[in-house]
């Protein structure tokens, strides 16, 4: 399947590059040039994380020039599915690699971080801060909490943020990162807290996203707002 993908991937990229000696030779002016850009930009950032940046536009416009003009193929089957097989294996080797990498960075920051006069660290090797106390109550694993966020990882990236966004947002208690889960039970209505959530109180291995990478520790600047009244919310409803 991976191989199947990756497969779908290139060919999708020279249907953009096809044809095309350099960036002078494109025009980007009707809708289906810029989404045919759009398209090749996302899937060539997709190949690069994946670590495919080595491609050569030029044979892959050669194998889609071939393909529409039903020439015959320059290299046979078995040969593309084990040139297919070699990029996959590099770029799971890579992957693993930066997993590693990062895993070994995480460890590194939070036994430094850990060390900080105000930083507290729990049973579960979760990390937090008080920024502003308040004496709000605190939320159950039960609650609906109202929150305002800003996400980073360790080298101060934003990777989310409701702050940004300029709108809280209303979540469950028990339906986040257990990290978050942990930290929000820890604070009250109206405080700010700074978490550091080891990669297995977050996404571990697997990466939500291009902007996460695997075993990622992960900051948060939270606040929370408020707990959500069911019977208010009912009420409301009806």
């Amino acid at each position: 399947m991976k191989q199947h993908r990756l497969a779908a991937a290139v060919a999708l990229v020279s249907l953009v590059l096809a044809g095309c000696d350099s960036q002078t030779s494109v025009e980007l002016k009707t809708p289906a040039q810029k989404a045919s850009y759009g398209i090749g930009l996302n899937m060539g950032k997709s190949l690069a994380q994946e670590g495919m940046d080595d491609l050569d536009s030029k044979a892959v416009a050669q194998g889609i020039e071939d393909a529409v003009g039903k020439k015959e193929q320059k290299l046979k089957d078995e040969e593309l599915v084990e040139a297919f097989a070699a990029l996959q294996k590099r770029a799971e080797e890579r992957m693993a690699k930066m997993s590693e990498e990062s895993a070994a960075a995480g460890k590194k920051f939070l036994e430094e971080n850990a060390k900080k006069a105000g930083v507290t660290t729990t049973a579960s090797g979760l990390q937090y801060e008080v920024v502003t106390k308040a004496d709000g109550v605190q939320p159950k694993p039960t609650d609906v909490v109202t929150v305002h966020y800003t996400g980073k990882l360790t080298n101060g990236t934003v990777f989310d943020s409701s702050v940004e966004r300029g709108s809280p947002i209303d979540l469950p208690v028990s339906g986040v990162i257990p990290g978050w889960v942990e930290g929000l039970q820890l604070m009250h209505v109206g405080e700010k807290y700074k978490l550091y959530i080891p990669a297995e109180l977050a996404y571990g291995a697997q990466s939500p996203s291009p902007a996460i990478p695997a075993n990622s520790v992960l900051v948060f600047d939270l606040e929370l707002l408020a707990i959500k009244d069911p019977a208010k919310e009912d009420a409301a409803a009806k």
